[in-house]
């Protein structure tokens, strides 16, 4: 059977949850980090399925692991092998597909609500009581791709998640576990610093960390959702 394959773009960004949920459940998946010098393979043929990971550079720098990702989700996507973007992913998976990354009208930062659209396709990836709010670190945002179905906003972020086919793009972290939150929120970036007092969807450490008991139980299980929906197609259908 062939593994998942995951890109991971820095060493800090790891897939937390989503490897849990794929040891849980006996996938088999294969984790290539460009962030540790790692490149990422020139075919998606040796895989089942693409998980794109996130990161602190903006999907239109010019690294050549920007652009690798981005060929190996169009060749993902043109062989329909299910493809699924976590923050930084899904910006790469939008710009793939034609679509736009820049600026968000306002960054967020922390645990920020979401709103479902009133679409069929939102049970089927997030599930019948999804979470109604999720864990963001993002300045950038991304448009939606022509013939994409949008999913999901926010108040200050108007596109949250996309569809097309069996591919998901998100601009937020489903991935997120309470280690990933600590790792996060014990970066002394001077930019969260001035975004914190300029935007109130951008939280500070005591707000994240306080989140955690209140949302991340919820939010882990409309992972389980979006991560069985996204092999569904797959030899590693766990439904």
């Amino acid at each position: 059977m062939k593994p998942v394959l995951i890109l991971q773009h820095q060493v800090p960004e790891n897939a937390a949850y989503l490897t849990t949920w794929l040891e849980r459940n006996h996938v088999q998946y294969q984790v290539v980090n460009a962030g540790a010098g790692e490149v990422f393979p020139s075919s998606i043929e040796p895989y089942s399925a693409l998980a794109v990971m996130g990161g602190g550079m903006s999907s239109n720098d010019p690294l050549l692991s920007n652009r690798q990702a981005e060929i190996l989700i169009l060749q993902a996507i043109h062989r329909d092998i299910p493809v699924i973007g976590h923050c930084l992913g899904g910006q790469l998976m939008s710009r793939a597909l034609g679509a736009t990354v820049q600026a968000s009208p306002q960054p967020e930062i922390g645990w920020q609500p979401i709103e479902y659209e009133d679409n069929p396709r939102v049970q089927e990836w997030f599930g019948d009581n999804p979470t109604d709010t999720v864990i963001q670190w993002h300045y950038e945002s991304f448009s939606i791709p022509r013939f994409a179905t949008r999913l999901a906003g926010s108040p200050a972020c108007p596109n949250q998640a996309w569809t097309f086919g069996p591919h998901l793009a998100m601009q937020f972290h489903i991935e997120i576990n309470e280690n990933k939150i600590d790792s996060w929120v014990n970066d002394d970036d001077p930019k969260w610093t001035e975004a914190r007092s300029l935007y109130e969807s951008v939280q500070d450490k005591i707000t994240m960390l306080n989140g955690i008991p209140y949302h991340l139980e919820r939010h882990q299980k409309t992972a389980d959702r979006i991560y069985t929906n996204w092999l569904k197609t797959t030899e590693w259908n766990v439904a």
